[in-house]
């Protein structure tokens, strides 16, 4: 059976018409007439799909390739309208788009399954609408869309006015969420098996390393939890929120009296460098420990090495002044970003909840997932900080090979969440 069976292809150049993006709402009203009818058409072959895979055990390859090129050209008008890709799609959902994606044939699949398929989905449903408020059938309703996805795409439109050129990392999110999307669709529609998975590192090839970002989040745990701890985390977590609301108080003042000392000085000063970046790590402590991204019970004090996942914080480095005065301004893309990516981690903690309670474990997908989210608070966070001048990356990355504990291993790459 294929590992994944559906899977994104993304090869787009990056590369954007400034008129074609200013007028991309309009100019996709054809797609979005197009899908709304093609989808009550496939709403009756979805139906016909589950009975006849009910009784037969498998997809009828006719309904499957019609269902199929119905989530692709979605996939193709979702890229185009969220500013992934730039070409005009095709209205026939043909392959070769520059955000593709890649259906297996039918396959065997266990009637169980099918006959709850909705009921099974619901926590597959609860993710996508973090990423992007629910798969393909939202496309035709794209003003009801507020995940990750519309958030990096509304981010991309003032990105590629400006500079003729879609941000590498917030395409890289918008193709994250059409990935869950198409995996989604794919799963409800009866033409996989599989269940969605949201980890990030597998969403799609050719994701970037970024070894040289002043702020890294390293993750060295397995997936392993008590389910005592998990059932009673929020109550143990207590003292941590009340304590990062205490130093938070004081991180106020502290960022104050920072901002002043590097907008004077060009660079951060060690003391308050060292004070703020503590913060940032006992924060990125204290949420992993709440959300489920790590089992262990922090410490106070968010020395560093002292937690399995744990921010990486570069030394004080010059910054240009003028970001320096401007760096609340600046930084409000990366607060819009840090909320939807804050959705996403809600979502996988409520469900790993559940899933940490029944199994022991936390599933993979769902940890890479949040561990994203981590990531990206941490780089925010720290930036509005002033303790780097290197911006967020808003997309999914892989660890680098030097890192002591990957986040996914290629042997458990395929686990569904």
């Amino acid at each position: 059976m294929n590992e994944r069976p559906v899977h994104l292809i993304v090869s787009d150049d990056l590369e954007r018409s400034r008129v074609s993006v200013f007028f991309r709402l309009i100019l996709a009203i054809p797609h979005l007439i197009w899908l709304g009818l093609w989808g009550i058409a496939a709403a009756f072959a979805v139906i016909a799909n589950w009975f006849a895979t009910l009784f037969a055990g498998q997809s009828p390859a006719s309904l499957h390739n019609f269902l199929a090129a119905y989530v692709r050209y979605a996939i193709h008008v979702g890229a185009y309208l969220l500013l992934a890709a730039q070409p005009f799609p095709e209205f026939t959902g043909a392959p070769g788009y520059p955000v593709d994606v890649e259906i297996a044939p039918p396959q065997p699949q266990n009637r169980w399954k099918v006959a709850f398929r909705i009921v099974l989905a619901i926590p597959a449903l609860m993710i996508a609408g973090a990423l992007t408020s629910g798969g393909a059938r939202s496309y035709g309703g794209a003003g009801s869309t507020y995940g990750l996805a519309a958030v990096a795409a509304l981010l991309t439109w003032f990105a590629a006015l400006a500079r003729s050129r879609a941000p590498r990392g917030l395409r890289d999110a918008v193709a994250y969420g059409l990935s869950y999307s198409a995996q989604l669709d794919a799963y409800l529609f009866l033409l996989t098996d599989r269940y969605p998975n949201s980890d990030p590192q597998v969403a799609f090839a050719g994701l970037p390393v970024r070894e040289s970002d002043p702020i890294r989040l390293q993750v060295g745990e397995d997936s392993r939890r008590s389910r005592l701890t998990v059932f009673l985390r929020l109550i143990l977590a207590l003292p941590h929120i009340l304590w990062l609301i205490l130093w938070g108080i004081v991180v106020f003042f502290a960022a104050i009296a920072n901002w002043l000392a590097t907008l004077v000085r060009g660079q951060s000063p060690d003391g308050l460098h060292n004070f703020l970046a503590a913060y940032v790590r006992y924060q990125t402590h204290v949420y992993a420990y709440l959300f489920l991204i790590a089992e262990p019970f922090p410490g106070f004090l968010g020395r560093p090495g002292s937690y399995p996942v744990e921010a990486s914080i570069a030394p004080p480095q010059p910054q240009n002044p003028w970001k320096v005065a401007f760096r609340l301004i600046l930084g409000i893309p990366a607060l819009m970003l840090d909320s939807a990516y804050g959705s996403l981690l809600f979502a996988v903690a409520v469900l790993g909840w559940f899933a940490s309670l029944a199994t022991g474990s936390m599933p993979l997908g769902m940890r890479n997932a949040g561990a994203l989210g981590l990531r990206y608070a941490a780089q925010a966070h720290g930036y509005l900080l002033l303790l780097c001048e290197a911006y967020p990356y808003s997309g999914p990355t892989v660890p680098a090979v030097a890192e002591p504990a990957p986040l996914v291993s290629p042997a458990a790459a395929p686990t569904g969440l």
